[in-house]
């Protein structure tokens, strides 16, 4: 294999730091145990990135020109749901609801200015959402990624795959997890997490790609 073709064998699957106090992020804890595994003859890269307003991007957009990936999923936690949560759309809004783990606490900043309101996913969400619960997993297709650092880096995520020519057939998308059982309830196991995030992976490679593509509605603030 060449090594221009060599990146395009890879999958990069992102997790965040701990944040608003807790001591774990299933997210991160989920995609590190996936970290150099093979699937469809693809190697996994799981990445950490920080629960912060802009050091998140950046540090995705980094592992992004490193990588050059075929697929990216990054995966965050959303304490409350009891599914696997496969988001279909980011918008181009920053609204925190907490301190992010700098202390910054945007309100009504948009994630890239003079940008698309939104994106939609690229992952075939519909056909993961039949494959997990095919394996027995809660899982379902959300339509808010909320306004806080995860939809910061999913919208971020799917403006860079759209704009940049060498990533435009790399597809990427954001899937929210529970809590971890220790954490409170609702709660899904980490096999389970991890299991879901397998067949995640397994669907999308075995679909064709899609391009990103922007919702109507122009640029927002």
């Amino acid at each position: 294999m060449s090594r221009a073709s060599t990146p395009q064998r890879r999958v990069l699957l992102t997790g965040f730091d701990p944040f608003n106090g807790a001591v774990v992020n299933p997210s991160w804890q989920a995609v590190q145990a996936l970290h150099n595994r093979q699937i469809q003859g693809r190697r996994i890269v799981a990445a950490q990135l920080p629960t912060v307003f802009g050091a998140s991007l950046r540090t995705l957009e980094t592992l992004l020109d490193q990588l050059r990936p075929e697929l990216v999923i990054c995966v965050g936690q959303a304490g409350g749901r009891d599914a696997l949560s496969l988001e279909r759309v980011a918008i181009n809004v920053n609204d925190a609801p907490i301190p992010d783990n700098a202390g910054a606490q945007p309100v009504d900043t948009p994630v890239a200015p003079d940008a698309p309101a939104a994106y939609f996913s690229t992952l075939p969400i519909k056909a993961a959402l039949v494959a997990l619960q095919a394996e027995g997993l809660r899982a379902e297709v959300s339509q808010t990624a909320g306004t806080f650092v995860c939809n910061h880096v999913f919208y971020g995520l799917m403006h860079r795959l759209a704009r940049q020519p060498g990533l435009r057939h790399t597809r990427g998308g954001f899937v929210h997890v529970p809590w971890l059982p220790e954490q409170g309830n609702p709660a899904m196991a980490l096999s389970d997490v991890v299991r879901g995030l397998r067949v995640i992976v397994r669907t999308a490679l075995a679909r064709p790609a899609a391009p990103a593509s922007a919702p109507a509605g122009g640029a927002t603030h």
